[in-house]
């Protein structure tokens, strides 16, 4: 059997590891790494997606001629006007290497230093809050995505309903299709796409940023204006002349304005109403009915099932008026008791019904609300300072400023540096991921020069904003600019 000659055989190009990440890809010529983010381009690793710069001069969203090293003219560049951010930037892994920008600027005479990377989160998840009337499922009940568990239900707020997603333990702690389906439904709803979540035991909802959820294939319009009890108090002063009795149907607190405090105080007469519930205070009701899609979210279609005998000894009396509606005015009722003290439906007197529609009014629209949230590591200080304890100690000293793609975000106190952001206030497509799974999040710390030195910043890789127009960075040169203030 003879050898193949050796000049028929295949020529294959050389594979360049990648070093941005601990999955440490070989990437062929032309070809992208598994994170869709890195490049071999002419035997050089380069960031694929362009270096982002804000132009506080324009409107959010606008886009300007992008600023391309071969095609910058070299005018001056008000380093007012324009911001480095972290989008595009590439990151410091394996850790000991700078922060790919360094950037210095002047701002009215004072000398500013930004650091921009991006920062591989793997600890890290999104708090989802979503504005609706509506049960979603019960506490702690959990998350999931395509099958698969990616977080669970938090406490409720007044008027909403929280979700908590992700986290190092969904990403790293369970089977690998857990890991990868939590940074996939993570990643897109950072980006403001729209991502089907089923909760066990509870309601199939459609989660977007910005935009109303939908609940079991039914579109949200708005969320409660407060629980009963509020309600009543709210409005209690506008019921009284136009109806006997008033009933606000709630999940958590159902209010009766005969017997509530408000009612009280403009002198409303007793009724002899009675409600099939926990007496929390006197017109303040728990646990009329279990959790659903009915009736001021609960499971309730028919609202006098909550009603028990009415008590002629306590004010009731034939023809008595009572109103029932729920806190979102999305159900309402009118009833009038029969000479045997029962409710009986009648038409919504046109008196009556502007009450109603105040209720509705004074509701907010329902919406979905993303919010990021992140531990700061070593790979993220370290490309800062060779001493990553000191710009901790800056950023919650408020020396410091720490943005995320641009967007101000909040510092949890407390050790290490853990931020959280609304993604509505970042361009689309800010966040990346790598396959470790892990996301990928724009991190800037703007930080005085006086102050940087002190920190034992690098500054052998501070350049000023016209370098980084001209001559690009490490992982590539293409720079976009969109308008916004960040």
């Amino acid at each position: 059997m003879t050898s193949p000659d050796m000049s028929q055989k295949r020529v294959r190009s050389e594979k360049i590891r990648c070093d941005a990440c601990p999955v440490m890809c070989y990437i062929a010529e032309g070809k992208i790494g598994a994170c869709d983010r890195y490049a071999n381009q002419s035997g050089r690793i380069v960031r694929c997606d362009p270096l982002t710069i804000f132009d506080r001069r324009l409107e959010k969203g606008d886009e300007i001629k992008p600023f391309l090293a071969a095609e910058w003219d070299g005018e001056t560049v008000n380093d007012r006007d324009m911001v480095v951010s972290a989008i595009g930037a590439g990151t410091t892994y394996p850790d000991y290497k700078p922060a790919p920008f360094i950037v210095s600027r002047d701002i009215d005479g004072v000398d500013f230093v930004s650091v921009v990377t991006e920062a591989i989160f793997s600890y890290c998840g999104v708090k989802v809050k979503i504005d609706t009337d509506r049960h979603l499922g019960p506490e702690t009940a959990a998350v999931r995505s395509e099958g698969e568990c990616i977080g669970h239900v938090m406490t409720s707020e007044y008027g909403s309903q929280m979700l908590s997603l992700g986290g190092v333990d969904h990403l790293t702690g369970g089977s690998k299709a857990e890991g990868r389906k939590t940074c996939d439904a993570l990643l897109r709803l950072c980006n403001k796409e729209a991502v089907e979540l089923t909760i066990d035991g509870g309601s199939t909802v459609i989660v977007q940023a910005g935009q109303a959820p939908v609940v079991d294939g039914e579109k949200q319009e708005r969320m409660r204006v407060g629980c009963g009890s509020a309600a009543i108090g709210m409005f209690a002063s506008q019921w009284k002349g136009l109806v006997d009795e008033v009933v606000v149907v709630d999940d958590h607190i159902t209010g009766v304005v005969s017997e509530h405090q408000a009612g009280k105080i403009i002198d409303w007469p007793d009724t002899g109403i009675r409600i099939l519930g926990h007496r929390s205070t006197p017109g303040r009701y728990f646990r009329v009915a279990n959790p659903g899609l009915g009736w001021g979210g609960t499971d309730i279609e028919d609202p006098l099932s909550i009603l028990g005998t009415w008590r002629p000894e306590k004010g009731a009396t034939p023809g008595l008026r009572l109103l029932m509606v729920s806190t979102t005015g999305e159900h309402s009722a009118y009833f009038e008791l029969n000479d045997n003290l029962e409710p009986i439906a009648r038409a919504m007197p046109d008196a009556l019904q502007p009450s109603v529609d105040l209720i509705a009014e004074n509701c907010e629209p329902a919406l979905c609300t993303v919010l990021f949230m992140g531990g700061a590591g070593g790979s993220l200080r370290s490309g800062v300072t060779r001493n990553p304890i000191h710009l901790t100690r800056s950023v919650h000293a408020d020396r410091t400023r720490v943005t995320v793609g641009g967007a101000p975000v909040y510092i949890w106190p407390g050790g290490g540096i853990t931020v959280m952001v609304d993604v509505l206030d970042l361009p689309d497509g800010a966040f990346g991921s790598v396959p470790t799974p892990a996301l990928v999040a724009p991190l800037e710390f703007t930080i005085s020069t006086a102050e940087y030195m002190q920190l034992g910043g690098h500054l052998a890789s501070v350049r000023d904003l016209s370098d980084v127009l001209e001559t690009g960075g490490e992982y590539g040169d293409a720079v976009r600019t969109v308008g916004g203030d960040p």
